[in-house]
This record gives structure tokens, C-alpha cells and sequence, in this order.
């Protein structure tokens, strides 16, 4: 992806190079010949230097690089597998193919792509564990949610009520305790269109700053051909990719810190009713106590990588770059806190499904039985 957006901005005309070199750029793409490159040491301003230095070293043949025909090799040699002669800079490419925000992009990209997946697996998975935890669906009624018109809200309210009893879907398992004395559930169960829809709107806000960002001219000087201009400005800066990716991990981590405590809700037969960590003959076998563990660990370390990377700045370039974003540092922040929330939703979506064994022969509703059956047809 790094290849592919640096290609974009080039493309757009405001940089300064020739065809022949974006043209040799598109080759390298074609024939998926990429050069080596750290994850580390970009600060996010006047571009992302080191690291799009390195993408460019493997074009002009220098360093390793990687291509389907000839794996890890020195660049020369992978360039020369794929019948592709090294780049030549003319003037002006140099800084054209080092300064930008495209290393910041792209892990941000994969980062929200990744988010807007997980964002509804979740929805899925919480529903899964109210059934199991035989929670009520009446804090997700719509005239609620249309009292606090948040679109994140209402959207997650919505697919609950799509996925839990209903006219269209009942479920034996609701049915058994609708008549039961309870008020209200845990907040864990019924605040989650406020939690899970919070989410969503971060989410929707991050993708809309990185679609802006992946689609600019972010390189500097700029070339402004019909004013026969060149003008030395700013958009390197990448503040904005920065602040919305640490925005993007503070909003999706929420996901895994409440699935977290749903997941001691289901293990903990106190508040469940359920077997002590959803295993019958407990002793040697420890059921879901580890994989709790597992979880509270991984949002735990989430909880420092939340730390806002871009409220940090450090002068570089004898004080001419003297504000820094520190972007580089809060996308690989902001995916590893997305892998995370992966990762502790997996271990809910586990628990909920083990939990719902404690409840046969009833049913939930015909859609979370198809999820119960495919999570079964791969784990057993």
C-alpha cells in the first residue's frame, strides 16, 4: 500500500516528476517488487522521511527488496528478475519521493479497515452474550435511542433488535425468563448501543480524515504548472493522520474494554448462573479462566497505547522542523490496539458460545444460531 499511495500522490501532478519515473514506479507496483522498509523513525513531519527513503532506495536498486519471483534479494537483482531497470532521479524526485504522509496513511488505512470490520463483530458478539447471560432486549427499544439521536447509537441499537427476540426471530431462550423479576441488566449489557455506538462514529469520523489524507498532494515544495509556480508549504505535516489515529485507538479499544467484562460476567457463575468458567467438572480443567486472563492482559497493555502519541513534539532539522506529529508512532499504536480488540472479541464470542451449551436444548434466534453453528464448524 505504501507503493500504491506514494504512486497517487505523484500522480496528481503537483510534485515535479516526469513521466517516465511515475511510470517506473507503476511497474515496481505491477510486478509486486517491494522495497525493505522500518516501521520506525518517522516523527510525521516534513513527511515520513526514513521510511519513504528506504521505498525509494529499493526502486533505484539499492537495498533488499521482496518480489512473488524472486523473494528477499538485493533490490538490483529483484528489479532485474522482473525485467525492470533501476530509477533514475532526475531533478527534483528526490525530495518528491521522500516527502509525505503515505507511511502514516497506509498503516492508518489498514488500521480503520480492520476497525470497521471488528466494530460490527462486535455487535454480533454482544448479542450472543446477552442471550447467554439471559438479558433483556427492552433497553434497546427505538424510542430510547431516538431520545439521544447519535447515529453510531441508534445504528447498534438497530442491529441488536435485528439480531435478539422478536416477532421475526424469537428465541426460546428469552422466552423462558421474560416473566423473571429482574429490572435492569448490567451496564456491560445495556449500555451497549451508548458503547459500541461511540465506536462506530469514531470510526466513521478517523475513515473520513484518511480517505481526505490518502487522496492529497502531502509532498513539498508543490508545482503549480498553469501558474508556472513552485511554492514551499505545509502539507507534509501529518497532524491530521496523527490525531485521528490516536482518536481511532482511544474509540475501538472501548470495544475490548467491555468485552472484557462481559467475558467475567459469562466466567464468573456469581453473576451468571453459569458453571465457574463455563466448564462442568472444573480442577484439572480450568475452562475459560486463562483465556479471561488472556483477555484483561491485552486490554490492560491497550489501555497505555491509548496514550495520545501526537500531544508529543521534538524539534528536528536544527529547529526548522520544530513541531513534529509524531504520526508514525500513533498508527502503529492504533493497529495494535485494533488487533487487540480482535483478539478479546474472539475470546468473548468463544465464551458466549460455550455459555449457550449451558442452556440446550433452547435456542436463540435463528441468526446467532447460524453464528453459534459457524464459530462450531471451526472450533469445537
Amino acid at each position: 500500500m505504501l507503493l500504491a499511495l506514494r504512486i497517487n500522490v505523484l500522480a496528481k501532478g503537483y510534485s515535479g516528476v516526469s513521466m517516465e519515473t511515475i511510470h517506473s514506479m507503476l511497474n515496481a507496483f505491477n510486478a509486486s517488487c517491494l522495497s525493505w522498509v522500518p516501521e520506525k523513525g518517522t516523527v510525521g513531519a516534513s513527511g515520513d522521511l526514513a521510511p519513504l527513503a528506504h521505498l525509494t532506495l529499493g526502486l533505484m536498486g539499492e537495498g533488499q527488496m521482496w518480489s512473488p519471483r524472486s523473494g528477499w534479494a538485493p533490490a538490483k537483482l529483484v528489479l532485474e528478475c522482473n525485467g525492470i531497470p533501476p530509477l533514475v532521479l532526475k531533478p527534483k524526485e528526490g525530495i518528491a519521493l521522500i516527502n509525505g504522509t503515505q507511511m502514516v496513511t497506509s498503516l492508518g488505512a489498514e488500521a480503520v479497515e480492520r476497525a470497521l470490520g471488528v466494530v460490527r463483530q462486535a455487535d454480533i458478539i454482544a448479542a450472543l452474550t446477552l442471550e447467554a447471560l439471559k438479558g433483556t432486549t427492552k433497553a434497546f427499544d427505538s424510542d430510547v435511542h431516538a431520545l439521544r439521536p447519535h447515529p453510531g447509537q441508534m445504528a447498534v441499537a438497530a442491529r441488536l433488535r435485528s439480531l435478539l427476540d422478536s416477532e421475526v426471530f424469537p428465541s426460546q431462550i428469552s422466552e423462558i425468563h421474560r416473566s423473571c423479576d429482574r429490572v435492569q441488566d448490567a451496564y456491560t449489557l445495556r449500555c451497549i448501543p451508548q458503547v459500541h455506538g461511540v465506536a462506530n462514529d469514531t470510526i466513521g469520523f478517523v475513515q473520513k480524515v484518511i480517505s481526505t489524507e490518502l487522496n492529497s498532494a502531502t509532498d513539498n515544495p508543490l508545482v503549480f504548472a498553469k501558474r508556472a509556480e513552485t511554492v514551499s508549504g505545509g502539507n507534509f505535516h501529518g497532524e491530521y493522520p496523527a490525531k485521528a489515529l490516536d482518536f481511532l485507538a482511544i474509540g475501538v479499544h472501548e470495544l475490548a474494554s467491555i468485552s472484557e467484562r462481559r467475558i467475567e460476567r459469562l466466567v464468573n457463575p456469581s453473576l451468571s448462573e453459569l458453571p465457574a468458567f463455563l466448564v462442568k467438572e472444573g480442577g484439572l480443567n480450568s475452562g475459560f479462566m486463562i483465556a479471561h486472563c488472556t483477555a484483561a492482559a491485552l486490554v490492560s497493555e491497550s489501555k497505555t497505547l491509548c496514550h495520545p502519541s501526537s500531544v508529543d513534539s521534538l524539534s528536528t532539522s536544527a529547529a526548522t522542523e520544530d513541531h513534529v506529529s509524531m504520526g508514525g508512532w500513533a498508527a502503529r499504536k492504533a493497529l495494535r490496539v485494533v488487533e487487540h480488540v480482535e483478539q478479546v472479541l474472539a475470546i468473548e464470542l468463544l465464551a458466549a458460545c460455550q455459555a449457550l451449551e449451558f442452556l440446550r436444548p433452547l435456542k436463540t434466534t435463528a441468526p446467532l444460531e447460524k453464528v453459534y453453528d459457524l464459530v462450531r464448524s471451526v472450533v469445537r
